[in-house]
């Protein structure tokens, strides 16, 4: 029998708040996705949740999978089990992620695409959403034309929460973070022409309005759907070990 896990709730608070639903670029644990918690004399099963039973089995899959890895990286954890309640497809997927079958194994035929490609597409959404609100900031806190924006560079953003995820999702992506670098880029990171700038940056906004719009749409969903209103903060933890280990 594995030994029970020894890791304490936050541990595995911690490692959730790791992953991020890929299409809002929020943590499940911020989104309330997290259900419950519950340490046994094997280790620790994790039971997730999504706003409705019909969220796309590709974001379901990728949020469960990156849960189930996330887990499997705390030390003294024991055996993890990941589980989706209520999806239409929890059966297939809680399947799959049991027999480490992977994502084409889970789905068969119906993975039309890698899940390789899959994450890449939002990680690419997720920068430009996180560029955008870095040089919206800017021009409201320093009066930037939008005629200079083309020479805006990452040595010039102040330190902070934005400047920081947006750090975070270049390197995502595979994008230089010197601080010569240029803030607005396409998806490669190659610089714009100035000409080309006011039209990237109109299609970023439209995604980061976008995201947010969706986040915010999806806590509401939650909130109806399960009694505790989508509690984003306390997730049901339960300790069922017959043996403890000290605190």
């Amino acid at each position: 029998m594995t030994a029970p896990a020894v890791c304490k709730a936050d541990d595995i608070i911690a490692a959730l708040s790791t992953v991020s639903d890929p299409e809002l670029d929020e943590p499940i644990t911020e989104l309330g996705f997290v259900r419950s918690i519950t340490f046994d004399d094997h280790g620790v099963i994790v039971h997730l949740r999504l706003p409705t039973a019909f969220c796309s089995p590709n974001f379901a899959y990728l949020m469960a999978s990156d849960a189930q890895d996330a887990l499997r990286m705390v030390d003294n954890i024991g055996s993890v089990d990941v589980l989706l309640d209520d999806h239409h497809d929890s059966q297939k997927i809680n399947a799959g992620l049991a027999a480490n079958a992977g994502y084409r194994g889970t789905f068969g035929e119906e993975a039309e695409e890698s899940l390789a490609e899959l994450r890449r597409t939002f990680l690419r959404k997720a920068h430009t959403a996180a560029m955008e609100r870095c040089v919206e900031a800017q021009v409201k806190r320093t009066g930037m034309r939008l005629d200079e924006i083309h020479r805006l560079t990452l040595r010039d953003l102040p330190a902070g929460k934005q400047k920081t995820a947006l750090l975070r999702r270049r390197v995502d992506i595979g994008l230089s973070i010197c601080p010569s670098s240029r803030v607005v880029v396409d998806d490669a990171g190659r610089p714009l022409s100035p000409e080309a700038v006011p039209t990237r940056l109109r299609c970023a906004k439209s995604v980061r309005i976008s995201m947010e719009g969706n986040a915010h749409f999806c806590r509401g969903l939650l909130a109806t759907r399960y009694s505790d209103g989508g509690n984003t903060n306390t997730p049901q933890i339960l300790d069922i070990r017959t043996t403890r280990r000290p605190a």
